[in-house]
């Protein structure tokens, strides 16, 4: 019995593995944050360390990524931190937004809410040292103070739903 239960549950899991979701590989950068604001090579590397594999149109796959339930966790994961910002999507967001999502990274970075605990777990270099995450508050902030002196203040207010 145990025997038909094990095997009944390995052609399962070989039956899922035909069904896969498709990868976050666009590379899409038209709408970059990078076409509106500059982005100094030391913020990039740190962007691209810690936080495009979820925030971006081009997340790096590790090899557990091709089994089957792991490659849908990991697409619900990259899709929800799409959701929430996604830097190679910056410029088509309204100002309130971009400005908002700025705040929100200085947020996050500063209260060690990112890069995720799940994600540096496994990916132990997305972990960010003190001075990387100061240089991240520090652009994120400067790129706040210019948005300020060049949009009219209310344009970067994020209005409530009614």
């Amino acid at each position: 019995m145990f025997k038909k239960v094990l095997l009944a549950l390995l052609v399962v899991f070989l039956i899922l593995q035909a069904f896969r979701p498709e990868k976050n590989l666009s590379g899409n950068k038209e709408n970059d944050i990078s076409t509106l604001y500059a982005v100094p090579a030391e913020v990039d590397q740190i962007l691209v360390k810690a936080c495009n594999d979820c925030h971006s149109n081009q997340t790096v796959y590790p090899w557990y990524a091709e089994v089957q339930p792991i490659a849908w966790w990991l697409d619900d994961h990259v899709k929800d931190g799409k959701k929430h910002l996604n830097f190679n999507e910056f410029a088509s967001y309204r100002l309130a937004k971009q400005y908002h999502k700025l705040e929100e990274v200085i947020d996050e970075v500063k209260e060690g809410e990112m890069p995720l605990e799940s994600y540096t777990l496994v990916h132990r270099n997305a972990n960010l040292t003190m001075e990387e995450k100061n240089i991240l508050v520090n652009w994120s902030t400067a790129v706040r103070d210019t948005m300020k002196a060049r949009y009219p203040a209310d344009s970067l207010i994020m209005k409530k739903k009614k």
